[in-house]
């Protein structure tokens, strides 16, 4: 009965292995791609939006495989070695016994040793996923092979009799004795057990040693501090001080893990940006690195961004008191803001009429040639802006050579949404000098905020001329976040540099100001002494230039 006890207690399984690929499906021009599991319950799975939804799935099956692995108690301790299954051909040969002088040609060569582990294999290509129970040295052999978990050693049955305790070295039940003083058992798969340990001390288990470096990389071993990743850097394992190398491995950690979120959350992914611009700086006077010091500015220049994104879409205090107030949406941020009081600035000086309705035509043309020097425009849009003065106007600004057509100005103004005609601005164009630096998506929304503010459905209901759709939009891109007009240092609007915007004479201000008041533009305005005063309605403050 001794014999059959110890025989049962060597019987070992198989580690068990999981193994998911990504392959093309299909015809290969198609794009779509299978996920197919080595487990027999798991049906293939085709996605034929591409490899990035293909790689999400796989990625997603392996985690729920690895989750109820977990649920079921983990790797087990008893079970042999997959890789040795496999004829160790998982890992590759050591690079320092061919520094020795030995050999490790063979892939079943290397011994294996140590508690089994549970591991997960990702190929660098992303195509192959591999869960496996094998030992700890053929993990630490396996190059890119993470170690989740190690098992508990199996239990150790004693022989009937209790002639020998568990724990106690093998000498001792050859030898008939106990072992000599100061002599310490050694097991393959754990460190030496000093004499007189208790015998769980001797059976815990024994430390996972970390995976082996490929031999491209010359076989140095690694460090075991911990190392990490950050903006396409890799953190040195030997950074001093250690404070700012633990700071660099959670922040790219952090960073990583803000790209997982499914909701973004801007104020702290600014406090991200600000913690590595701090820890880039130090970083850059530490090694004398000039690139880095380049990365702490421009994580500098994306906490300003992020912030004002952020103010942007919570949006600020009708009353600017400091939260009271609603939360109003902004459609520009501050930057945009300023670029479109730059493209008003730049109409007013380079109009080469100077009537409103001119001036106002050239201002949306331009918002639609900004990047290129060409736009698509409708005869549609024309009409919308100017009524029946589009004709007119159009003609004006091609015969000054403002505007080019690839047509006529009547087909110009017959064309419809499905079919726009492609016009150009001659000084916008790419061997001109740039008067504008803001990219395409700037461009498009300060075009589509101008064409909101020229397109007011009460300002059209009120038969708003040119004139007062212009000092709507200069009203409006000039206000501060409360909504009143101008800057507070200021107070209001210098009369006369509106009324040169508007292309009209200061004392008939007053008129056009009536005008928006009664299309609830404006909540209130005082045009006396030289200074345009008032107070920007709710209803366009998500319109407003934020000063």
């Amino acid at each position: 009965m001794v014999v059959e006890a110890g025989t049962r207690q060597e019987e070992h399984v198989v580690g068990r292995v999981w193994t998911v690929r990504l392959d093309p499906y299909g015809r290969p021009s198609a794009g779509a791609v299978r996920v197919s599991c080595s487990r027999p319950a798991c049906a293939d799975q085709c996605f034929p939006g591409g490899t990035a939804d293909g790689r999400k799935a796989a990625v997603g099956h392996v985690n729920a495989h690895l989750a109820r692995i977990r649920a079921g108690g983990g790797p087990r301790g008893e079970a042999r070695c997959a890789c040795r299954a496999a004829d160790c051909a998982w890992h590759t040969p050591d690079p320092a016994a061919g520094r020795s002088g030995g050999t490790r040609s063979g892939p079943g060569s290397a011994r294996c040793g140590g508690p089994v582990v549970l591991t997960v294999y990702a190929d660098r290509a992303g195509r192959l996923w591999r869960i496996a129970e094998m030992c700890a040295r053929c993990a630490a052999a396996t190059p890119d092979c993470r170690v989740l978990d190690t098992a508990p050693p199996p239990a150790r049955t004693a022989p009937a009799g209790g002639e020998q305790a568990a724990g106690q070295p093998a000498e001792q039940e050859r030898a008939g004795g106990p072992p000599r003083e100061g002599v310490a058992a050694v097991f393959s798969d754990q460190g030496p057990v000093p004499a007189g340990a208790s015998p769980s001390a001797a059976s815990s288990p024994a430390p996972v040693p970390r995976a082996r470096r490929g031999a491209s990389s010359g076989g140095a071993p690694r460090r075991a501090k911990r190392w990490g990743k950050i903006a396409q850097r890799i953190v040195p394992p030997d950074l001093e001080p250690d404070v700012l190398r633990l700071e660099l491995v959670e922040l790219g950690d952090a960073f990583r893990a803000y790209q997982q979120r499914a909701e973004p959350d801007l104020a702290l992914l600014a406090e991200l940006h600000e913690r590595k611009a701090r820890a880039f700086a130090l970083w850059a006077d530490v090694s004398g690195d000039d690139s880095l010091r380049h990365e702490a500015q421009r994580a500098e220049a994306a906490v300003q961004a992020t912030l004002e994104m952020h103010a942007n879409r919570c949006g600020l205090p009708v009353d600017g008191a400091g939260g009271d107030g609603p939360a109003v949406e902004r459609l520009l941020t501050r930057p945009q803001a300023e670029h479109a009081r730059t493209v008003l600035d730049y109409v007013a000086a380079h109009a080469p009429h100077p009537g409103a309705e001119v001036r106002l035509a050239v201002l949306m043309l331009i918002l639609r040639a900004a990047k290129a020097g060409t736009g698509n425009v409708t005869g549609q849009d024309l009409t919308g802006w100017l009524g029946d003065d589009a004709e007119r106007v159009v003609r004006q600004l091609v015969e000054a050579d403002w505007l080019r057509l690839p047509g006529t100005v009547a087909e110009l103004l017959a064309s419809r949404p499905e079919d726009p005609t492609a016009v150009t601005v001659p000084a916008l164009l790419p061997d001109r000098p740039r008067p504008f630096d803001f990219g395409k998506t700037t461009r498009a929304r300060i075009s589509g905020w101008a064409q909101k503010v020229v397109g007011d459905r009460k300002l059209r209901k009120k038969k708003a001329t040119a004139v007062t759709r212009l000092l709507a939009l200069y009203t409006v891109a000039h206000t501060r976040p409360d909504g009143r007009l101008g800057r507070a240092e200021d107070d209001g609007l210098a009369l006369d540099q509106v009324a040169a915007f508007c292309s009209l004479s200061p004392d008939r201000i007053g008129e056009h100001t009536e005008r928006l008041l009664a299309a609830d533009w404006l909540t209130e305005a005082d045009t006396t002494g030289d200074r345009l005063r008032g107070q920007l309605a709710e209803r366009a403050l998500p319109l407003s230039g934020m000063l």
